[in-house]
């Protein structure tokens, strides 16, 4: 256990940023994984969901609470299943 007062305050700030954060990564998790279902399942407002998980996810990457890296990486995947449903829509 801490001894400094200082020291208390950096451990409630540091236990209040972690949940934060935790929240964010959580939606993160869930708005991918709805965007994927939407994408697989050819629903329409699957760009539209793939325009708000982009913007989520960016905003975390701005905020370091995922790594920049990381942030374009699930992007790219999702936009490339959109990208490939989308075509395989137009040909059916």
């Amino acid at each position: 256990m801490a001894n400094l007062r200082s020291a208390l305050r950096d451990i409630k700030k540091s236990r209040a940023r972690a949940e934060r954060n935790q929240s964010v990564r959580s939606a993160i998790k869930t708005l991918v994984k709805k965007t994927r279902v939407a994408i697989d399942g050819g629903d329409e407002s699957a760009t539209q969901m793939y325009s708000d998980t982009s913007a989520l996810v960016d905003k975390a990457a701005k905020r370091n609470i995922i790594h920049k890296n990381a942030a374009n990486r699930r992007k790219s995947r999702l936009a490339k299943r959109l990208k490939a449903a989308q075509a395989q829509a137009q040909t059916s």
